[in-house]
């Protein structure tokens, strides 16, 4: 792998150069996730390797540029040296009903921790507390006791609500609560209230803010949960994790093998990896691109880059309105980064 300092705007490759290799594609989801029942994103080879630009379809075009940037840094800069050869992961049940719980963890196999979804919208609080009840119950059945429980609420709730649900699940032994309000402030007052009966996690106060490391100066959270492409690579993810001097958690933005693959190389180039990876979501979806997908053995993920099927590829093409949108909105986005 590579241990090219460059940025990926330096190495910059032209639109002409995306599209002639760019492969849109359309995944099944076993579950809705973020309410879609279908997973939309572009392919694309560098001379480094394959590539992902899947941002979420309520971005605008200037976070989406992010994703691109963090393409290209894989396509044509690669990863910086691996200090591990694998990673360790962890679940995810989505915003289910506890009887769909047990069906999901199999899926998974063996792991140390449990992130599961709550807040989501249209539900009630105590759909919340059921969900993350059972889980542990499927954990202790399948003799799993020691794995950890860590509950994502994407900064669905408010601040009385995060801090009451955060008090009732702290019974399940939490790991931690990975954005259970927006903003860096509520952030703050959650983590203040909670007296330390939970441990706080950041994604979106990281991610979408204009200063990434708010977070830490402002003592709003006790971790920080990274993403490659949101932040905009490998490379600038380390930075921040460094910069901000608060231990991280590795996680996905529900990526084909081809965006697990950053992801792991991010973990596996921390200096410290404190907790189970947010990687394992591969096995969300129905099929992948990649014939031997990236999905947890035995609670880890192998590091190293993957190759996309061709047959694969043609199977979930996208619809031609699909992929025409897709490559519209590539082109604004390198124009962004250009």
């Amino acid at each position: 792998m590579s241990q090219s300092t460059t940025s990926p705007h330096e190495s910059l490759p032209t639109l002409d150069e995306l599209l002639s290799t760019a492969r849109v594609v359309t995944l099944p989801l076993h579950v809705k996730f973020r309410g879609v029942t279908h997973r939309e994103m572009v392919l694309f080879r560098g001379p480094a390797g394959w590539a992902e630009f899947g941002p979420f379809l309520e971005y605008d075009d200037a976070e989406s540029a992010r994703w691109l940037a963090a393409g290209v840094e894989a396509g044509w800069l690669g990863f910086p040296s691996p200090l591990r050869t694998e990673v360790p992961v962890n679940a995810t049940v989505p915003a289910v009903s506890p009887d769909r719980v047990p069906a999901v963890l199999e899926r998974f196999g063996p792991v140390t921790a449990v992130k599961v979804k709550v807040a989501e919208k249209g539900q009630e609080p105590h759909e919340d507390i059921d969900r993350v009840r059972a889980v542990r119950r499927a954990l202790d059945a399948a003799g799993l006791r020691d794995a950890a429980i860590r509950v994502d609420a994407n900064g669905g709730w408010d601040v009385p609500t995060a801090v009451a649900q955060l008090n009732r699940l702290a019974e399940t032994g939490l790991e931690y609560a990975e954005q259970p309000v927006m903003g860096i402030d509520g952030l703050a007052e959650v983590r203040s209230r909670l007296g330390g009966a939970v441990r706080i996690a950041a994604d979106e106060s990281v991610r979408k803010e204009d200063d990434p490391l708010k977070v830490a100066r402002a003592g709003a959270a006790d971790l920080l949960v990274v993403k490659v492409a949101p932040l905009g690579g490998v490379r600038k993810a380390l930075r921040i994790v460094q910069e901000a001097g608060l231990p991280a958690v590795v996680s996905s933005a529900l990526d084909t093998s081809v965006g697990i693959s950053a992801g792991v190389a991010l973990a596996a180039a921390l200096p410290e990896l404190p907790f189970a990876c947010g990687l394992g979501t591969v096995s969300l979806f129905r099929e992948d691109v990649v014939r031997d997908a990236l999905t947890p053995r035995e609670g880890v993920l192998p590091v190293g880059p993957v190759e996309p099927d061709p047959d694969l590829l043609d199977r979930h093409r996208a619809s031609p309105d699909r992929e025409a949108w897709w490559l519209d909105r590539l082109a604004r986005c390198h124009a962004l980064l250009g």
